[in-house]
């Protein structure tokens, strides 16, 4: 099988004997929210699949790289990946942790260089264009002044609940490849459902250099309008499963976040193709219906170590998967507890459980919602329930609309609660209380605030020194120390179909 771009796949997650020590100190440290797009870079820097990257590009490598496509060794990179911040007074030098949407500590990072970049410069150079009306122009343009850099050590990747057998790392896809025996491997990257002429050509690909297939859907960002990703993966799954043989075939989900930056995104795909394992790309007709990408990947294929195959031009058809038929009516479920019960663990379970059903379904988390909806928001009680009202409007407009809205927040008193209820058809509200002692939330909590609350650092914490009323008669009552996750969801699952809320059929 062909070696790693570079000879070798990085690898930046901390063995487990590392990862304890590397939480422990996070705690105490200024913390980054990544955003999606810096999760998903992150993820593939972490597991080696933007091989030989080890890091967030520093000024010379990103300048370079977009400039000319060149690090600064002279190795060929496509696109810079690089980590952008609003604001970097004062962290130049120090550790930092990075931390998902919800918190959740993600990495450690010596912060080594902090420099400023032109969005304006950088996109003329990847897309050829500054006009607003590109959507990564337009997206560039809020990512910040500044951009960090400096060496990483990742103490867990990122969690998916969605479809976690098709996500393997680039080591694991080896693995996989290996086994099936064929030297030659064929990459196939795609944004949309499989259609039939997909199914033709990815196999004729294969069959011509005698080799196997990786089918990457994506499972990152993807292009606007593209079809979204329950329905996209759930189609590539059930195609490949009745349709090609899994003796040589293997679908995986690769969290990448399109750049829309083409010719570049092809060779971008081509590099990330080698570290999977894979020495063929099957590339689209974006890219071949371009002289300048032809001419780019004769020069650039045998440098990356990839050969770059057309994809037959043949009148591609265009078949969208069609979701389940319209839902009789929309619903909330609204979780309530104290801080660590689990609430939002539920609900991503829970979301990912109703989307297998075909349900369009938005997530309302309560810390994420502070962060955006409700920034600038206290924690006095008129605060509080002003964020909660705040949760509960969106929420009713979802349903009314025939959406699901799944929501997670605190939301200690009861009457703001009611106030919510009111809000939404009674029997659409579903008020599950996730009833966890505070001795377990405690336990649970690794971003240290029952410790911090308790030391007197924190004032007015829900559980230490300010009050949770628990709900008299919840729709649903978890003991959230009663069984795992995907226990405690299956049972709200199955009372939703039980009022009739949800279809019983999840394909």
């Amino acid at each position: 099988m062909i070696a790693p771009y570079g000879g070798t796949l990085v690898e930046l997650v901390a063995p487990e004997t590392e990862r304890n020590e590397l939480a422990r100190q996070a705690t105490g440290l200024f913390s980054l929210q990544l955003s999606p797009r810096a999760l998903c870079d992150l993820e593939l820097l972490a597991t080696g699949a933007f091989s030989p990257l080890d890091r967030f590009m520093g000024k010379a490598a990103a300048e370079r790289v977009a400039a000319e496509m060149r690090l600064p060794d002279g190795t060929l990179f496509p696109i810079p990946v690089t980590l952008p911040v609003d604001e970097a007074n004062g962290i130049e030098g120090e550790e930092i942790a990075l931390r998902s949407a919800k918190n959740d500590p993600i990495a450690w990072m010596r912060v080594d260089e902090v420099y400023q970049w032109d969005s304006r410069a950088e996109a003329e150079a990847l897309l050829g264009t500054t006009d607003d009306r590109h959507p990564l122009v337009r997206e560039m343009g809020t990512w910040g002044r500044f951009r960090l850099s400096g060496p990483l050590r990742v103490m867990e990747l990122p969690r998916h609940r969605d479809f976690p057998a098709l996500r393997r790392t680039p080591a694991e896809v080896r693995a996989v490849l290996a086994q099936m025996g064929n030297r030659n491997v064929v990459a196939f990257h795609t944004w949309n459902p499989i259609n039939r002429a997909d199914e033709e050509f990815t196999k004729r690909a294969a069959r011509k250099v005698d080799g196997s297939l990786l089918i990457h859907a994506a499972g990152g960002m993807t292009k606007p309008g593209e079809v979204d990703d329950y329905k996209r993966v759930q189609a590539c799954q059930a195609l490949v499963e009745s349709r090609y043989d899994p003796r040589s075939a293997l679908l995986t989900l690769l969290p990448l976040a399109t750049a829309m930056a083409e010719p570049r995104e092809t060779l971008r795909q081509a590099i990330v193709s080698r570290n999977f394992g894979a020495n063929y790309l099957l590339a689209g007709r974006d890219f071949w219906g371009r002289r300048e990408a032809r001419e780019m990947a004769a020069r650039s294929s045998e440098e990356i170590g990839v050969q770059v195959m057309p994809y037959d031009e043949m009148e591609r058809h265009e078949e969208a998967t069609r979701a389940p038929g319209k839902p009789r009516k929309g619903f909330c479920v609204w979780f309530t507890g104290l801080p660590g019960s689990g609430k939002s663990t539920l609900a991503e379970v829970l979301t990912v459980m109703l989307m297998e059903h075909g349900r369009e379904v938005t997530l309302l988390d309560g810390d994420v919602v502070r962060t955006h909806l409700s920034k600038g928001l206290g924690f006095s009680k008129e605060d509080r329930d002003t964020n909660i009202l705040r949760i509960g409007f969106v929420a009713s407009e979802i349903v009314r609309h025939d959406g699901v809205a799944v929501c997670a927040a605190v939301s200690p008193f009861r009457q703001a609660r009611n106030r919510v209820r009111a809000m939404i058809r009674d029997d659409a509200f579903v008020e599950v209380f996730v009833d966890t002692p505070v001795e377990i939330c405690e336990q649970r909590d690794v971003k240290g605030l029952y410790a911090r609350a308790r030391a007197g650092r924190i004032r007015g914490f829900t559980g230490v020194d300010d009050p949770y009323e628990p709900p008299p008669a919840p729709e649903i009552h978890l003991a959230g120390a009663g069984g795992t996750p995907e226990e405690l969801a299956e049972r709200i699952r199955r009372f939703l179909l039980a009022r009739g809320l949800l279809a019983g059929d999840r394909r």
